[in-house]
C-alpha cells in the first residue's frame, strides 16, 4: 500500500494535504505564495516540525518560480529572500526545524553569490530553489535512518525478537503526514513492524487537536499496523493493567525542539507520558532529526511555548455521523464541548526534562546519557 504524502512538489507547483479534514476528506491545497504557506502552517492544515519547514521553504521556492522578481541585483535578491523567509519563520515559533531550515537556505544563497563573482539574480533564485528541493529530499532519507536506528536500539535494549515482539505507545503524529515520508517516531514503529518484532502500537488521541486520533490512527490503519487508540488520560491505566500482557517496552515520541541538555519540547501531554513511563519502568524515546537539535538553547525553560486559541479546547469540528453510523463528509458541524464562557489555558507544547528521557534517536545514531546522567548532543549534531 502506498505511503501517505502530506506534501507533493514538482518545480513550480506545491500541493499540501489539508490535515484538518482527515481522516474523512482527502484533499490537497495548492500553495503558490508565502502568504498561503504561512496560512497553511498557522492554521495547522500542515503540522509536524519537518513538514512545516518543508512547506515554508518550498512555498518560497514556488513563489520565486512563478512570480516576477522585482530585484535587479544579487544583493537585492538575497535581501528579498531573507525578508520572505523571516516572514515565514513567524508561522510556528516553537519548531526549531523551521528556523534551522531558514538559516540553512540563507547561508546557501550567500555562499552561491560569493562563489560566483558574475552571478545574476536568476542564479540566486535557482540556487535557492535547488536548496529547498534538496532539503525535502534529504528529509526522507533522514526519516528512514531514524526508523532503522531506533528499531535496532529497541531490539537490543528490550530484547525484541520475532519470538518476543514488543508493544509501544506513541503520542501526537510523527509519521508520513508530519514529514516528507516514513516519519520519525512513527518511522521507528514502521521499522519495528517491517522487521517482525512489533506486537502492537498504541496511540493517544492527543487532545485538544486530536492529531493522534485523526492522523496517527489513520496512518496505522492505512498501513495495516496492529494498533489501538486510547485517550490521553488512559495511558497510566494501560501501563498498569496491560503493560506486561502486551509487553509494552517503550513510549516513542517526536520533538519540535531538543536543546543542549536534552530537554525536549513536544506536543502537550508528552511530559505526562514521560513521568508515567519512568514510574512503570518503560523506556522513553525521543525521535528527532538533527535539524530539531538546538545547541544554542541551554535548557528547556528557555524554549518559547506557543499558546493556541481557547476554542480548540472548548469546541470540536468534524463531519456528522448519521443514525446508521456512517460519516457524512458533506455535513460539517462545530460542537461546543464546554461552557463557552470559561477561561482556557492552551499551550501547544510542553517540555520533558532530560532526566526522564532514555534515548534520543537521530539519523546519525542513538544518543544515551553518560554515567553522570547527561546527554552529549554536540557530536551527533555535527556528524
Amino acid at each position: 500500500m502506498a505511503t501517505l504524502q502530506a506534501i507533493k512538489y514538482s518545480p513550480g507547483k506545491l500541493e499540501v494535504l489539508d490535515q484538518l479534514r482527515l481522516p474523512h476528506v482527502f484533499r490537497y491545497d495548492d500553495v503558490k505564495t508565502c502568504e498561503e504557506a504561512f496560512d497553511c502552517i498557522r492554521s495547522m492544515r500542515v503540522r509536524g516540525a519537518p513538514a512545516i519547514a518543508i512547506v515554508a521553504v518550498l512555498g518560497l521556492a514556488v513563489e520565486l518560480q512563478t512570480t516576477q522578481l522585482q530585484a535587479s541585483t544579487v544583493e537585492d535578491t538575497i535581501a528579498h529572500i531573507d525578508q520572505r523567509l523571516d516572514y515565514l519563520k513567524e508561522s510556528r515559533p516553537t519548531a526549531v526545524d523551521l528556523a534551522n531550515s531558514i538559516t540553512l537556505l540563507k547561508g546557501l544563497v550567500r555562499a552561491h553569490a560569493q562563489k560566483s563573482s558574475d552571478a545574476e539574480p536568476r542564479d540566486i533564485v535557482a540556487a535557492y530553489v535547488a536548496g529547498a528541493e534538496e532539503y525535502m529530499n534529504r528529509d526522507l532519507q533522514t526519516n528512514l535512518a531514524i526508523g532503522d536506528n531506533g528499531a535496532a536500539w529497541l531490539r537490543d535494549v528490550a530484547g525484541a525478537s520475532a519470538d518476543k515482539p514488543i508493544s509501544v505507545l506513541t503520542h501526537c503524529n510523527t509519521g508520513s503526514l508530519a514529514t516528507s515520508g516514513h516519519g520519525t517516531a512513527l518511522g521507528i514503529i514502521r521499522s519495528l513492524q517491517s522487521s517482525g518484532v512489533l506486537r502492537h502500537a498504541f496511540c493517544t488521541e492527543t487532545r485538544p487537536y486530536n492529531q493522534g486520533s485523526r492522523l496517527t490512527a489513520f496512518e496505522l490503519v492505512h498501513e495495516g499496523i496492529p494498533a489501538t487508540l486510547v485517550t490521553d488520560s488512559m495511558a497510566a491505566a494501560l501501563f498498569a493493567t496491560r503493560g506486561k500482557e502486551e509487553n509494552i517496552a517503550a513510549v516513542i515520541v517526536g520533538a519540535d525542539r531538543v536543546v543542549a541538555n536534552g530537554d525536549t519540547a513536544n506536543k502537550i501531554g508528552t511530559y505526562a507520558l514521560a513521568v508515567l513511563a519512568k514510574y512503570h519502568g518503560i523506556k522513553f524515546v525521543v525521535a528527532a532529526p538533527r535539524t530539531s537539535i538546538d545547541l544554542l538553547t541551554a535548557e528547556g525553560k528557555d524554549i518559547t511555548i506557543e499558546q493556541r486559541k481557547g476554542e480548540e479546547v472548548t469546541q470540536v469540528t468534524g463531519p456528522v455521523v448519521g443514525s446508521d453510523g456512517k460519516v457524512d463528509e458533506r455535513i460539517v458541524a462545530r460542537v461546543a464541548t464546554a461552557d463557552q464562557r470559561i477561561g482556557v489555558w492552551n499551550p501547544a507544547f510542553d517540555v520533558t526534562p532530560h532526566e526522564l528521557i532514555d534515548a534520543i534517536v537521530t539519523e546519525a545514531g542513538v544518543v544515551v546519557k553518560d554515567g553522570e546522567g547527561r546527554f552529549d548532543l554536540s557530536k551527533v549534531k555535527s556528524a
